[in-house]
């Protein structure tokens, strides 16, 4: 049996970045279990491009030393906005093995509760004991798939998260649903390897970041815009700025959050799906397989067969779904529609368990949801380890 002051679970940006400052801050034996941007690399479609700015696509270490801007110059090869998919892979992995090089590619299958903290229990067997353990996991368990899908097999339905190659759907109709940026790019990226592909989106248009380019252009911009550019023209200020959206009303914070994260595409993917056929104001109300086509009906009545549907319909999270909280642990954290409710340290109402990334986003807002939210992650926690050790 191994030990550790501090387990982290998940090795992508989050878990990197609070790894990096707490073995830098804190006098503490730290562990980081999983694979290194595993969720980026598998869960991702090659080809896809990052829709954050540069300035809100760095990870995090105390020294601000691993940026973008550091990989690029350690590189030495071209890096541009957007940021390619596989860059950002190569630039995570070059984090990881500047300021965290020795993680642990094991997975954990079990977190328990016990009388010194927590017992970890990994996927060869070992149990990893920890005095804290911090959540750092992702949002793969958290893929929505809308009900009246639940019926179709994986022939004929997934998940955008399912997906790392777009081209095995070449020559097939393909109906992907939704209208944020992950259905709009893959159906792009569906159109480009060949595929007949409709995205059907519920909302009346198809929204379009930075469409007014005179309020994303210098002065402007950095007036109504801060630098991660998440939600609406001044409201963008605020959601940077987790203290300022937590100190609002509860009222308040319900109504903008939605706001900052409504479904939308970056601007530069406007031109690529200009083949592609978009319905808007309509939803899906029915599919049924027959043969080896699926028969989609829209809510106008109107008829589809196609091959494949493809759900970009975005993840909702519930942490009940991480499958390696043991069920007591699940029932003592306080929560709210599945977000855990976490304090100023990210810690729950469970002492000493702490979640990073989109589960912390009721608490702190749509910035959690972004990787421009790992830098205020990692201060608070470690700002919260020092304490406790104080």
């Amino acid at each position: 049996m191994e030990s550790c002051d501090i387990a982290i679970v998940g090795a992508g940006p989050y878990g990197l970045s609070a790894a990096a400052h707490l073995k830098a801050a804190a006098d503490r034996k730290v562990r980081v279990f999983g694979e290194c941007m595993s969720f980026w690399e598998q869960h991702m479609p090659a080809g896809m491009f990052l829709r954050s700015p540069w300035a809100a696509t760095h990870l995090s270490d105390p020294r601000r030393k691993f940026t973008l801007d550091g990989f690029k110059a350690f590189d030495g090869n071209h890096l541009s906005e957007p940021v390619p998919l596989s860059r950002f892979i190569d630039y995570g992995r070059w984090f990881q093995r500047s300021a965290v090089p020795d993680i642990d590619p094991r997975m954990v299958s079990l977190i328990e509760g016990n009388s010194g903290g927590f017992s970890l229990s990994l996927d060869d067997g070992d149990l990893v004991v920890a005095r804290r353990v911090v959540v750092a996991s992702g949002i793969v368990p958290f893929a929505s798939r809308p009900p009246q899908f639940s019926h179709l097999t994986p022939d004929f339905i997934s998940h955008t998260s399912e997906h790392r190659d777009l081209r095995r759907f070449a020559g097939r109709r393909i109906i992907v649903v939704g209208g944020g940026q992950s259905a709009l790019e893959s159906a792009a990226l569906l159109h480009e390897s060949g595929a007949t592909v409709e995205v059907v989106v519920r909302e009346p248009v198809v929204h379009w970041l930075h469409q007014k380019r005179i309020l994303h252009q210098w002065p402007l911009s950095a007036i109504l815009y801060a630098w991660p550019d998440v939600g609406p023209a001044l409201i963008s200020h605020v959601i940077a700025r987790p203290l300022w959206f937590q100190s609002l009303p509860r009222e308040w914070q319900d109504r903008l959050a939605p706001r900052s994260i409504r479904a939308a595409g970056a601007a530069w993917l406007k031109p690529r799906v200009e083949g592609v056929r978009l319905t808007v104001g309509h939803s899906v109300s029915s599919a049924i397989t027959s043969g080896s086509e699926v028969k989609v009906k829209l809510d106008d009545g109107s008829e589809r067969s196609v091959d494949h549907i493809l759900l970009g319909t975005g993840y909702r999270v519930n942490i009940a779904l991480y499958q390696f909280l043991s069920k007591s642990l699940v029932s003592a954290i306080r929560q709210v529609d599945g977000y855990p409710q976490l304090d100023s340290g990210f810690e729950s109402s469970v002492p000493g368990l702490h979640f990073l990334g989109a589960p912390a986003a009721w608490s702190f807002g749509p910035l959690m949801r972004f990787v421009a939210g790992v830098d205020f992650a990692s201060r608070a926690l470690v700002r919260r380890v020092l304490e406790r050790s104080a």
